[in-house]
């Protein structure tokens, strides 16, 4: 999908490329659009295409297989208004931090929360103090997210971050701002388009 003259993915990877901590990328794309993709005109340089799973980390898992840093980045490409400054932040808050095993963007919550059943009742509303929007990039220790998605429940996992909870590591927040929005709905993209193009 183009948005502002240029490729959803190609936001990113100008992100990407323009941060002082990234080295290899490897992008996890539809499986059989491997060739199309990995054309230099779509990814640039460097770029290495992999077909990707069913699910978001079993996509992950099989961009893992490339991985021979210590550290690794997982990004959506839905969300092209990431910087190369978040970017270098959640790796570098990761490198300096070694209780962590993964640092992950987030905008704390500003509307109030409800949680619903079914038929639309509300259960409860949770305070929002201390609640945070997940982003991405998410910044993580190699051996600890591979550890994660070996050990299974990948069609149900909303981030990689998840996994590392339910294994018992350790995730940290990096405060990101909120429009480094993910690209879900028309809206998403009426609103990405406008930023993105005051950023060309």
């Amino acid at each position: 999908m183009e948005v502002a003259g240029r490729d959803l993915l190609a936001w990113s990877l100008a992100a990407f490329d323009a941060a002082v901590t990234i080295g290899p990328v490897v992008v996890a794309v539809p499986p059989g659009s491997e060739a199309r993709t990995q054309q230099p005109e779509s990814l640039g340089s460097g770029v290495v295409a992999v077909p990707g799973g069913a699910s978001r980390s079993e996509s992950v898992a099989a961009a893992m297989e490339r991985v021979e840093t210590d550290l690794v980045v997982v990004h959506d490409a839905a969300r092209p208004l990431v910087t190369a400054e978040l970017i270098d932040a959640v790796v570098e808050g990761l490198h300096s931090r070694p209780e962590l095993d993964g640092l992950i963007a987030a905008a704390p919550v500003t509307d109030t929360v409800k949680r619903a059943d079914a038929e639309l009742h509300v259960l409860e509303t949770p305070p929002r103090e201390g609640l945070w929007a997940v982003q991405t990039p998410q910044a993580f220790r190699t051996e600890a997210l591979r550890r994660a998605l070996g050990q299974g429940g990948l069609e149900s996992a909303t981030d990689d971050a998840m996994l590392i909870e339910r294994a018992g590591g350790r995730i940290g927040i990096h405060p990101a701002p909120p429009e480094n929005l993910k690209v879900t709905t028309p809206l998403d993209l009426r609103i990405a388009e406008m930023l993105l193009a005051a950023r060309r």
